[in-house]
Formats: C-alpha cells, structure tokens, sequence
C-alpha cells in the first residue's frame, strides 16, 4: 500500500508540465535522508535494484555508471537541499532517444522506495523527496 501511495504521488506530481524547481529552502530533507553519505547509500541501493531489474536494465546498458551514480547523488543532494550543486545534464537531454515508457519510469521509482526502504528512510520523509523528483517525470518519459 504504501508504495502505491508513493507511486500515485509520482504520478500524479509528475503530469503536471515540468518547471525546474527552486533548491529547497531547508536542509531538513537532507538531514532527514542522512545527509551525504545517507544519500550515497539510497542512490548505491537505487543502482543495485536497477542492475537486477529486468524490466529497466536495459536503459543502464550502455550507461556511465560511475558517473551517472554521481550525477544522482548531486541531483538527491541538491533537490533536498543540501550543500550541492547538480552539474549534469537536464532530464530532457539525457533522456532523449531513451523511450522511456511509465511503466519502465514507475519501476524505477519503486528501485528508489526499496533502497530507501532498505536505509530505514521514513515513508514521509521518502514522499517528500519523490515530491521533489516528480515534476521530472515529463521530461523522462517519451522522449
């Protein structure tokens, strides 16, 4: 239930047009995740979820991993407001000619609720960063 509730969060969250977000105000969710290194770890598990995914893994085949690992771990970091700066790519770019279906994005949401899961992050702390991750969501799937 609760991932479906997460889930339905994304969803819903993410079919609104995407307007980059403001970095949060706060380091509360930050804090909340466990900061740099609590983050590291989500995004780690995030990875290893994905790699034995075969719904999505093919997407990460011809993927940087080193690098894509720490693009994650900038993006997590600045969109719950800790003290980093994302550098990567926008969603759109680097997701265009990946035809990335709902279903193929909702599977790796639930790759991210299990390593938070798996970290013993609260299920309120875990929908206030999907609510943050989730006006991406237009710029990732279909592209």
């Amino acid at each position: 239930m609760r991932m479906l509730v997460s889930l339905l969060l994304v969803t819903t969250l993410g079919a609104c047009t995407h307007q980059p977000l403001a970095p949060a105000k706060d380091d509360s969710l930050y804090q909340a995740l466990g900061g740099q290194p609590g983050i590291e770890r989500i995004v780690e598990g995030m990875l290893i979820n994905i790699s034995d995914n075969p719904k999505i893994v093919h997407h990460f085949a011809e993927t940087d991993i080193d690098r894509l690992y720490q693009m994650l771990v900038e993006q997590f970091c600045f969109e719950s407001g800790g003290p980093c700066e994302y550098t990567g790519d926008s969603m759109a770019d680097s997701h265009t000619g990946m035809d990335v279906s709902e279903a193929d994005f909702n599977a790796l949401v639930e790759d991210l609720i299990a390593a938070m899961d798996a970290e013993g992050v609260p299920v309120a702390t875990q929908n206030r960063l999907l609510a943050r991750l989730a006006p991406m969501r237009a710029d990732i799937i279909y592209r």
